[in-house]
């Protein structure tokens, strides 16, 4: 368990499932496991209790760029944690592959990169060279429960 035991040494709590908004259903899976792979859908950043954390909206007007690393980064922590709750283990997974970042933005904000780094950071810190990705940070209209930044990705695992 040496991934966890370095998101401990960091301080870094997994949060809990997310606390859907009444009313909503999602009928699908966060991860889906084919062969040996992980595909995860698009997760937000969660608050430890699975509610979607604060700050929420466009990314260039409502909340900053420096905001919104941090809820990538926190988005990391939501995805992480439903590839434990999936694998059982975070070191069962060998490698990163692909990781999709969508981010809420204004009309004119282009620092869509720097903003996904915060997912992408972390990854690569806890990984090392196993963390290196594929990578895409694009900018939309809207994002679902006005989250500033939504990620998937794809994982190779053991």
């Amino acid at each position: 368990m040496r991934i966890e035991a370095e998101l401990e040494r960091l301080g870094l709590v997994l949060p809990e499932p997310m606390r859907l908004p009444p009313g909503v259903t999602l009928p699908f899976p966060w991860v889906r496991v084919h062969g040996h792979r992980a595909f995860v859908s698009g997760h937000g950043p969660l608050n430890a209790d699975g509610s979607l954390a604060e700050p929420r909206g466009r990314v260039g007007d409502q909340i900053s760029a420096e905001q919104a690393y941090t809820a990538a980064r926190l988005t990391t922590l939501a995805v992480l944690a439903s590839l434990r709750r999936e694998l059982g283990d975070l070191d069962r997974v060998t490698a990163w592959l692909r990781v999709f970042g969508m981010v809420n933005t204004a009309p004119g904000f282009t620092a869509t990169p720097g903003v996904i780094n915060g997912f992408s950071d972390l990854v690569l810190h806890l990984w090392g060279p196993a963390g290196t990705h594929a990578r895409s940070a694009v900018g939309m209209a809207q994002l679902p429960f006005d989250i500033p930044v939504e990620i998937e990705a794809e994982v190779a695992i053991d």
